[in-house]
Order: C-alpha cells, then sequence, then structure tokens
C-alpha cells in the first residue's frame, strides 16, 4: 500500500457516503407502481459493520431522498444521515461540527461533481473506476470494484489494514 495513502487511511474516524454510484451501481429501478428501488451490497455492509467496531463512525450524503436509504442506514445502525443534501458542503461541515472530527479524521466517497466540493476537503478522498474523470483526477485513491459491486468494502478494508485491523478481526475469525 502506498505510505501517504496508509497515513491518511490510518487517521480515519469517520467514513461518509454517498449513495448512488457509491453504495450502489448508480442505476434507478422503479417497480409497476412507481416505487424506487436499490440494490445494495452485503460485503459492503459488513466492511460498514467492521469499521464501527473499531469505533468509526459512519455517514451517508446523497443528494436523493429515498426510503431504501433509510431502511439500509437503519439495518447497519448509521447514525448520520443527510438525504436530500444538494448542497454536501453544507452537510459534511454540520457534520464536522455534530462530531467534533477535523478534517483529517473523515473519509469521503463520491463518484460525481456534486461531491467535489466534500472530496477536495477531507483527509481521505475515494472514488469508483466509473466516477466522472474531474472526480477520479481529484482524489486520493481510486477503488478496483465499482459502486454497488464492493467498492465500499474496499475502502472499508484499506482503513481496517492501515489501522492493524484486519489482523485482529481475522485472527478472531480463525479461533472461532
Amino acid at each position: 500500500m502506498d505510505p501517504m495513502l496508509r497515513e491518511r487511511a490510518a487517521r480515519v474516524r469517520l467514513v461518509a457516503l454517498d449513495v448512488d454510484g457509491v453504495l450502489t451501481d448508480g442505476r434507478l429501478y422503479f417497480d409497476s407502481q412507481g416505487n424506487e428501488l436499490k440494490a445494495f451490497n452485503t460485503r459492503d455492509g459488513l466492511g460498514l459493520k467492521a469499521l464501527q467496531r473499531f469505533g468509526i463512525d459512519l455517514a451517508i450524503i446523497t443528494g436523493r431522498k429515498s426510503p431504501m436509504v433509510t431502511v439500509r442506514a437503519t439495518q447497519l445502525d448509521i447514525q448520520h444521515i443527510y438525504q436530500g443534501s444538494d448542497d454536501k458542503l453544507s452537510a459534511y461541515m454540520d457534520l464536522l461540527q455534530k462530531t467534533g472530527l477535523a478534517a483529517e479524521q473523515v473519509c469521503y466517497a463520491g463518484d460525481d461533481w456534486v461531491d467535489l466540493p466534500v472530496l477536495l476537503r477531507v483527509g481521505l478522498s475515494v472514488t469508483v473506476p466509473d466516477a466522472d474523470e474531474h472526480v477520479r483526477e481529484r482524489v486520493h485513491w481510486v477503488t478496483h470494484r465499482r459502486g454497488g459491486e464492493g467498492a465500499v468494502r474496499e475502502i472499508c478494508d484499506l482503513i481496517l489494514s492501515a489501522q492493524g485491523h484486519d489482523t485482529v478481526l481475522l485472527a478472531e475469525l480463525l479461533e472461532s
């Protein structure tokens, strides 16, 4: 792992995520009644729960409002949820104020122009390989997997490894 990336990941105390294109594949699905559906990756969820186990807080900052996001956030016990946030920077600043964390302690993952104001202000900025070109050029790290296909798990694994928690988890699992 790149030493600078490891250093940034080692400082993370909060992971904030965009939804469409990061936690999901970015496509919008609707049933015949017009209800929106979203598909979330279970491995992403396991990674997020592992972060929480080691005291790393989680947040969602998304421009859309969706009951599916509320359901998934509840399942994962994500306390900080900003939906319908056209101004993601304001949501991010509110999050910093509420948590008392410094920007260097935050990892944010987003995939489009609206995410840039936050991505440019966090300690660890991440995007997915199919993100907008202008976003990919400006972040600290690009995952190998796409949104909704394990990208968030990669972020979790990066942070867990940089902080030495991956070996603890593995040892516990192998002992059980």
